[in-house]
């Protein structure tokens, strides 16, 4: 029941939020203060449940047996006979970091956005600010339910499920004209991958006759058989992890996406490619991901190297860093695919790293800079540390942290990512590793360009950053160290589901 609970919390905010109203006459008690926004109310509520919901997530944590590889806190509904898929739900060392992430960012996403109003006009539009935040709230219930349902079948549902409140997301309230095109790419990518996948899916239900993860996971399929159905899961996932040449949806998803969207974007939803890959393509076709290893190398160092390179010419600083997520889900694709225990638990902690650096840098560089300024191109910045110096302090902690440093949750998931594709093949990590200098590289630069050197005459006097977002940034940076200094917090949770997993045969 727990499970369900913190499905329902997000769903029960929907329920407040979506029959309330939006002006001052049907607030009485915002009708005399009109310095208040009348908005603030329902943004509230929709804090007020994201944060409960992390809370309750929490309690997964606390709970869980990390000595066992099955499934814990299981829930079953309308198990019938006349149905081959039941609703039935569960979570491993596998999915409940990726449980607890989601939960997390949300409460930190709707902080992001908290200057959204009704009175703020949108290709001129009003600002509708009720639905978005229901959209918000029904894009956490999915993501979660995506990551804790144990029925292919369901999980294909919910993969593509997310897609909608993500198109409403990127297509409405994205950050200029280009949002609609930005907004289909996303979706006609995404859809047209996932349609092999369900391919993919319906053979494996033919083979087996059911649905249900522990019953596929016990099914020896033939080896030809195994490399069809995972060249059909395999392009869904390339797209969203995205691997080179499936990634120019990515950048400009994330260049017009608001900010709560590039944070979801970056943070949680490529995510979902490396949960696919575990659960699908690692633990039901393991055969098939060994013998296709070579290609996925491949495709991974040119997603490294390419993006990073790609990266060095941007000027437009939410670009850059959505073009450094590439680089990094690169090395996480190796790690997962690197057939050993180190790569795979270090993809996952590059993973959670990544859920916490990159929404830090679009908070920085895309609220924070974006908020005062209302331009993205960094050749019109230049000297910020003259008038904002704690900023600066955390956007150069963010920068080397994504560059991947000791001390830092990135540098550990990297390095287990790289021993373990070392003990693969010690060509692909020695090329591998070129992508940490060149993401020293683009990183350092971009952090020159905009704190360093005198005043850009461009910019307006401003004020550092506020209350609201110091403690935006102040549990990821907490968060990222912690992990960095304390990886076992992690690693001990995960290690025997990942130890089943690569040796269940």
């Amino acid at each position: 029941m727990i499970l369900l609970t913190l499905i329902l919390i997000p769903l029960f905010g929907v329920a407040i939020i979506a029959p309330s109203y939006q002006t001052h006459q049907h607030l009485p008690i915002l009708q005399n203060q009109s310095h208040v926004d009348p908005d603030t109310k329902i943004k509230y509520i929709a804090l007020t449940v994201s944060i409960i919901a992390f809370l309750y997530s929490l309690i997964l944590l606390v709970l869980f047996d990390p000595s066992t590889p099955d499934y814990q806190f299981t829930f079953h509904l309308l198990t019938s006979k006349s149905f081959s898929s039941d609703f039935q739900m569960g979570v491993d060392g596998i999915s409940i970091y990726f449980v607890i992430l989601t939960t997390f960012l949300f409460p930190i996403s709707f902080l992001a956005s908290w200057k959204i109003s009704s009175s703020t006009t949108l290709g001129g539009n009003k600002y509708n600010v009720k639905f978005y935040l229901c959209t918000m709230l029904l894009l956490e219930t999915l993501l979660i339910l995506l990551f804790v349902v144990t029925d292919i079948m369901l999980f294909y549902i919910f993969f593509e499920s997310v897609l909608i409140p993500l198109f409403l997301i990127v297509g409405i309230w994205g950050s200029s004209a280009n949002r609609i095109r930005a907004a289909f790419l996303l979706f006609l990518f995404t859809l047209a991958g996932s349609l092999f996948m369900l391919l993919s899916i319906l053979a494996i239900y033919y083979n087996v006759g059911s649905t249900d993860f522990q019953l596929i996971q016990q099914f020896h399929f033939d080896p030809s058989v195994q490399k069809l159905l995972w060249i059909g899961v395999f392009i869904s996932m390339a797209i969203k992890f995205p691997l080179w040449p499936l990634y120019s949806w990515l950048y400009r998803a994330h260049a017009e996406a608001p900010i709560a969207g590039s944070i979801l974007l970056a943070g949680i939803v490529l995510k979902m490619a490396t949960y696919g890959s575990l659960r699908l393509l690692l633990q039901f076709l393991p055969d098939a991901s060994y013998y296709f290893s070579p290609l996925v190398q491949t495709m991974a160092i040119m997603s490294i190297i390419y993006a990073s390179l790609a990266t060095l010419r941007q000027t437009d600083f939410k670009a850059l860093v959505a073009y450094s997520s590439i680089g990094h889900m690169g090395i996480i694709a190796l790690g997962l695919f690197s057939n050993t225990i180190q790569g795979i638990e270090g993809s996952i902690v590059l993973s959670i790293a990544h859920g916490f650096v990159s929404p830090a840098l679009f908070i920085l560089v895309g609220a924070v800079l974006y908020d005062r300024f209302h331009t993205r191109t960094i050749r019109y910045y230049r000297g910020v540390v003259t008038y904002m110096p704690i900023f600066s302090v955390f956007f150069f902690l963010f920068t080397i942290f994504n560059a991947g440093i000791p001390l830092s949750a990135n540098w550990v998931g990297e390095l287990l990512c790289l021993i373990g594709t070392f003990q693969f093949n010690p060509i692909v990590a020695v090329l591998a590793a070129s992508g940490i200098v060149l993401s020293a590289a683009y990183s350092i630069w971009l952090y020159n360009r905009i704190s360093f050197g005198t005043y850009s005459q461009y910019l307006n006097f401003t004020k550092d950053i506020n209350r609201r977002e110091f403690h935006l940034i102040l549990p990821l940076l907490f968060l990222t160290i912690l992990v960095g200094i304390l990886p076992n917090t992690i690693l001990d949770n995960i290690d025997v589901s990942v130890t089943t997993l690569l040796y269940q045969v």
